[in-house]
């Protein structure tokens, strides 16, 4: 039951980027920043969190828990650190994502000649 969850949330988030790519004339770009900023709205609203114990990976993989991981770590980081959590906080619950963003990225470069939309 926990995968059904996690595969109808998960799709759900993306059916709904899809439509924006779809119907919309919102580039990837700017859908990929909206569902972030999403993600750390509804987690400041405490709506993010019992979304993502819903759904599990299907709620935590995709963008908007990308940031509810950074609204997360903020949090964290201001009980913490004070002022200074608001820069710092955040990086280190997302440093895993971030890395393997940057380095699969490269890779998919390197190896394969991209193209832009038309």
């Amino acid at each position: 039951m926990e995968y059904l969850k996690a595969f109808v949330t998960g799709g759900l988030i993306c059916v709904v980027a899809q439509i924006l790519i779809d119907r919309t004339k919102i580039t990837p770009g700017k859908i990929l920043v909206l569902f972030v900023t999403l993600g750390v709205v509804f987690s400041a609203l405490g709506l993010y969190g019992p979304l993502a114990d819903f759904g599990g990976a299907g709620a935590t993989v995709p963008l908007p828990g990308f940031g509810h991981a950074l609204a997360q770590g903020v949090k964290k980081g201001v009980e913490k650190y004070g002022i200074l959590g608001i820069f710092t906080g955040g990086v280190t619950p997302t440093a895993g994502g971030i890395t393997a963003a940057i380095v699969f990225g490269y890779l998919a470069a390197v190896f394969f000649s991209p193209k832009s939309k038309k």
